[in-house]
């Protein structure tokens, strides 16, 4: 995905839970990073849902403003139970 670095909108990241999970009840997270390694704590970022996708804003003034490059897109849920998921889910490119 691109994105123009002059843009504010949401990044959608589309999640598939385990079978029979709640989406509106399961916490997710995002993390856009430049290098190649997980992202640190501090790096995630309280996503919320819109369906079955994660989503944050990004851009001037919003949640996440990003300088132009490639970055790695990170998601990550916590359902109810052992289970703690981390995905590298794409790269997106601001320009």
């Amino acid at each position: 995905m691109m994105i123009p670095a002059t843009s504010t909108e949401y990044l959608h990241v589309p999640v598939t839970l385990p079978a029979g999970v709640d989406y509106s009840a399961t916490p997710v997270r995002v993390a856009l990073v430049s290098h190649r390694n997980n992202p640190s704590d501090e790096e995630w970022h309280d996503a919320d849902w819109s369906g079955s996708d994660a989503r944050i804003l990004i851009g001037p003034g919003a949640t996440i403003t990003l300088a132009a490059g490639d970055y790695r897109v990170w998601v990550n849920v916590d359902p109810p139970g052992s289970e703690d998921i981390v995905r590298k889910a794409g790269i997106l490119t601001i320009t």
